[in-house]
C-alpha cells in the first residue's frame, strides 16, 4: 500500500481489528480511535455480525466506522457452525488484501475463528484482555476453551493484570510478549461517565423506581440457559416480593433462551423487564443500582469503577481481582443468591469507591504503544 503523503512512515501498518459482539465493541472502540489518531496504523474494523443488533447502536455511540460486515449469523445455528462460518468469511476478508496484523478481543467465537483465520494464513495476531482463566473448560462456556485457543496462536498478548500475565508465562509464553495493559472498558466507562448523558428512557426507568433499593439484572451466558438461569430469577422475584422497598431491573439480552427464562417475572410488581439498553444508558442505570447481579464478565469489569455491590451469579470467575476488592461475591446457586441478597438488605450495603483492578482508563493508548513497538514505529505524532 502507498504511503499516504502526509505520514512519514514508508507504508501504513494495516491492522485488522475484529469483533462481532456488543462487549467487543465496548472494549475495541477505544483501541480502534487510538489506532485511527497514530499516523503509522489505519485500523480496518471487520464485524462478524454475532451480535448485530445489539452492537450496531454501540458502534454508532463510539463513533466507529464498519469496513466490512460478514452477517455470520443463522437462526439456530450450532456453536459449531458459528465458528465454521467466521473462520471462512474472515479467512476470505484476510485472503483479499492481507494486512500486517490482527487484532482480537476476549473470548467470543469471532474472537478464537479469526485468530484461527489469521494464525493458517501467517498474519500475526494481537489479543487484547488475554490471559484470563478459571482453569475449567466448562466455566464459562465455551469461552474458557476459546480463550486458550487464542493464547495458543497469538503473537503479542495484552493483559488487563498482573495476574494475567502471569497465568500465560505460566504457560509457556514468553514474557517479551506479554504487556500489562489494563483493560479499555475502563477507558469506555470513564468516557461515558465524563458526559454523563441520561435518555428519556432512562430517566423514566429511574424515575418510575425513585426512592426504591434497584436490583440490575443481567444474564445470559450460555451455562446459565435453563434452569439455572430460571432458578436464579425465581430467587429475585421472592426477594421484590418480600421486600418492598426494593425493585428489580432486567435488561434482556434478545437471545431466545434467556426471553424464556424471563418469563418467570412476568407480572411481577416493582420488576422492570426491558430491551438491552445503549450503552451509556446501562452504565448509568449500574450507577443508580443498590446491587447488581450478573453472570457477565465485562461487569465485573465495570462495577468497581462504579463502586456497586455485584453478585457474580456464575461458578467461578476469570477475573478473581473482582473478589479481591471485597467489593463482589460469588453466587454459584440461587440458594447462594438469596442468601447474599438478604444479607445485603440486613447489613443495608451502600456503593462505596474503590480502585478499579482492570485499569485507569489508559488502557488502548497502551495497546498501541506497544503494538508500535513490535513494529518498530512510533505511536505518536512523528518528529
Amino acid at each position: 500500500m502507498p504511503a499516504d503523503a502526509s505520514n512519514p512512515y514508508k507504508r501504513l501498518i494495516r491492522t485488522v481489528v475484529a469483533l462481532g459482539t456488543r462487549p467487543e465493541a465496548i472494549k475495541l472502540s477505544p483501541v480502534i480511535t487510538a489506532l485511527a489518531n497514530a499516523p503509522a496504523f489505519r485500523p480496518i474494523v471487520v464485524s462478524s455480525g454475532q451480535h448485530t443488533d445489539l452492537l450496531t447502536p454501540f458502534i454508532a455511540h463510539f463513533g466507529v466506522t464498519v469496513d466490512h460486515q460478514l452477517n455470520v449469523m443463522e437462526p439456530g445455528q450450532s456453536l459449531n457452525r458459528l465458528f465454521a462460518r467466521v473462520l471462512t468469511e474472515f479467512d476470505a476478508v484476510l485472503g483479499a488484501d492481507v494486512p500486517d496484523v490482527l487484532i482480537v478481543q476476549g473470548d467470543t467465537t469471532t474472537a478464537a475463528a479469526a485468530a484461527l483465520a489469521a494464525f493458517h494464513r501467517r498474519i500475526p495476531v494481537a489479543h487484547v484482555e488475554a490471559g484470563l482463566r478459571t482453569e475449567d473448560p466448562d466455566n464459562p462456556f465455551p469461552e474458557e476453551m476459546n480463550r486458550r485457543l487464542v493464547s495458543r496462536v497469538a503473537r503479542w498478548h495484552y493483559a488487563a493484570t498482573s495476574s494475567h500475565a502471569e497465568n500465560l508465562i505460566r504457560e509457556g509464553v514468553p514474557s517479551d510478549a506479554v504487556v500489562v495493559t489494563g483493560n479499555p472498558v475502563v477507558d469506555a466507562l470513564q468516557g461515558i461517565l465524563s458526559r454523563r448523558e441520561q435518555s428519556p428512557e432512562l430517566s423514566r426507568l429511574l424515575s418510575a423506581t425513585a426512592g426504591l433499593r434497584r436490583v440490575t439484572v443481567t444474564t445470559h451466558r450460555r451455562e446459565s440457559f435453563g434452569e439455572r438461569m430460571e432458578a436464579n430469577l425465581r430467587a429475585l422475584r421472592r426477594f421484590v416480593e418480600e421486600h418492598p422497598d426494593v425493585a428489580v431491573i432486567f435488561p434482556m439480552h434478545p437471545n431466545p433462551a434467556v426471553r424464556a427464562a424471563a418469563g418467570v417475572l412476568n407480572g411481577v410488581e416493582r420488576v422492570w423487564l426491558t430491551d438491552p439498553l445503549d450503552y451509556s444508558d446501562f452504565i448509568g442505570l449500574l450507577a443508580e443500582s443498590w446491587v447488581i447481579a450478573s453472570d457477565s464478565g465485562g461487569v465485573q469489569e465495570e462495577a468497581p469503577s462504579l463502586g456497586v455491590p455485584l453478585l457474580i451469579l456464575r461458578e467461578n470467575t476469570e477475573r478473581p481481582e473482582i473478589l479481591d476488592t471485597g467489593l463482589a461475591k460469588l453466587c454459584p446457586t440461587s440458594d447462594d443468591l438469596t442468601v447474599m441478597l438478604e444479607e445485603m438488605h440486613r447489613t443495608d450495603a451502600a456503593a462505596r469507591p474503590t480502585d478499579n483492578p482492570f485499569g485507569d482508563g489508559r488502557a488502548a493508548e497502551r495497546i498501541v504503544a506497544a503494538l508500535a513497538a513490535a513494529f518498530g514505529v512510533s505511536a505518536g505524532v512523528p518528529a
